[in-house]
């Protein structure tokens, strides 16, 4: 195969259906951002909870004099109550599987609560004997929280054992909700590029119909007249994946670490490394479909 010639073709082809061509470049370049943001998302949630099922807590919520009956049918809970929670907290039983554990009386409690809600009217109407007196748990293996449900869920005193892994599961439910909302669309974007591809392929065909009799004519093998336009649509997704990547890049550098890394220094973020991860992935998903759709398009559309 004469490659100058071929190159020539892709050249020609590429001049003859310029606004095309920046219509592929554009599509390709919105839908494989769509979907490097996906992949980013995955990453996100995946670090999230990494980084906060470790810290996850379970809270041992003793009896008030405001809960309810069917709970603590004794009230508050007393000092021999609490004494026994504490007891089983250091027991054999338990000890294992316990990293650590602190306890909160009614005061820090009120003290922690008047900081979380400063500035709201609701922390005016909160006294500190409302507040549970708490055991707050740092497990080993926070997948074991029900080791401590089953052990002092029943204890007397006790109102609630909650692992606080629940609150987090009911976050990134949310976010996993809006990364396959991007896939979504980022899917019907890859659609709309790939149908895309194959119209400007089979145009482009078109308008040489004359050239690709005479090559047909001459003795030219299938895959000679294929190639070109083969290689025009993977140029055309190439510079969009490229102009993807470098958005994709551009959102963790300027929007995740200098922005969302500094005002929220809570939790960890993806960075350049993942980022650059994912640079090849479009690349490599954007030349593929945009081979395989101008491939079938060719073959099934010109029949010289």
């Amino acid at each position: 195969m004469r490659f100058a010639l071929v190159w020539g073709e892709v050249a020609n082809g590429l001049r003859r259906n310029f606004s095309m061509v920046v219509s592929v470049v554009l599509v390709t370049f919105i839908s494989l951002t769509f979907v490097g943001t996906a992949i980013l998302m995955q990453m996100q949630i995946g670090q999230m909870k990494s980084f906060w099922y470790d810290k996850a807590q379970v809270a041992v919520y003793m009896c008030t004099d405001v809960s309810v009956e069917t709970t603590c049918p004794d009230g508050s809970a007393s000092a021999t109550q609490l004494a026994a929670i504490k007891a089983e907290l250091d027991g054999s039983t338990l000890a294992s599987f316990i990293d650590k554990y602190y306890f909160e009386d009614h005061q820090q409690a009120f003290d922690n609560f008047q900081k979380q809600f400063s500035g709201n009217p609701v922390a005016q109407y909160v006294t500190a004997d409302q507040l549970n007196e708490t055991y707050w748990v740092n497990l080993k293996d926070p997948s074991q929280s029900a080791l401590l449900l089953e052990a002092l869920g029943s204890q007397p005193g006790v109102e609630a054992v909650t692992d606080q892994r629940s609150y987090l599961d009911q976050i990134f439910s949310v976010l996993n909700a809006a990364s396959y909302t991007a896939i979504g669309i980022a899917g019907l974007m890859l659609i709309a590029a790939v149908l895309l591809i194959a119209t400007t392929i089979r145009l482009s065909a078109f308008s040489r119909r004359r050239e690709l009799g005479i090559m047909r004519l001459v003795g030219a093998s299938n895959g000679f007249i294929q190639t070109p336009f083969i290689i025009e649509g993977v140029i055309a997704a190439f510079i969009g994946s490229l102009l993807a990547g470098g958005a994709i890049v551009g959102i963790v550098q300027f929007f995740v670490r200098g922005y969302l890394a500094v005002s929220v220094p809570l939790t960890s973020f993806v960075g350049l490394g993942d980022a650059f991860l994912v640079v090849p992935i479009l690349i490599v998903v954007g030349c593929a479909l945009a081979a395989v759709s101008a491939n079938f398009a060719i073959t099934r559309y010109l029949k010289i």
